[in-house]
């Protein structure tokens, strides 16, 4: 029941603006799912859904790795700016930290970029790892963070 559950909720989210677990859950008891909003609090954490801003300035749940549509560079530098409090490169590694629970927000705005020389990142509550390739376009990234932050 658990997995089927779950998978509704994937089909949910890839296919409706959720905005929040209220949202969910009524979509849920629609398709027939008996839920809580504890329910569907722990299963949003099993199945590490995060929540992106859309280009109307609104937010919703999203599957990792989706490309959820940054409303604007203006915004997606606030988020970065506001978030941010310090950035570290050791070889290929650039260690973004970030005020607590924005790593997420922050690693979607970096991956939301597309940018060549990013090859991923790892976002855990206030710390995201970004992997960078060739190993020499660190500095250039790194570069390119900081004056996200002016």
């Amino acid at each position: 029941m658990k997995s089927q559950r779950h998978r509704s909720i994937i089909e949910i989210v890839e296919k409706k603006l959720v905005e929040t677990q209220e949202e969910l859950a009524d979509e849920l008891r629609q398709r027939g799912y008996t839920v809580t909003q504890a329910t569907v609090s722990r299963d949003i954490r099993e199945l590490r859904l995060i929540k992106g801003a859309t280009r109307d300035n609104r937010y919703r749940y999203a599957i990792p790795g989706e490309k959820v549509p940054v409303a604007d560079r203006a915004k997606a530098r606030r988020v970065f700016h506001d978030s941010v409090t310090g950035m570290e490169l050791s070889e290929n590694i650039i260690v973004v930290k970030t005020t607590p629970g924005s790593a997420q927000s922050v690693a979607l705005v970096i991956d939301n970029e597309g940018w060549p020389e990013i090859i991923g990142t790892v976002a855990g509550d206030d710390t995201v790892l970004v992997v960078v390739k060739p190993k020499s376009a660190g500095p250039q990234v790194l570069k390119k963070f900081k004056a996200y932050l002016l």
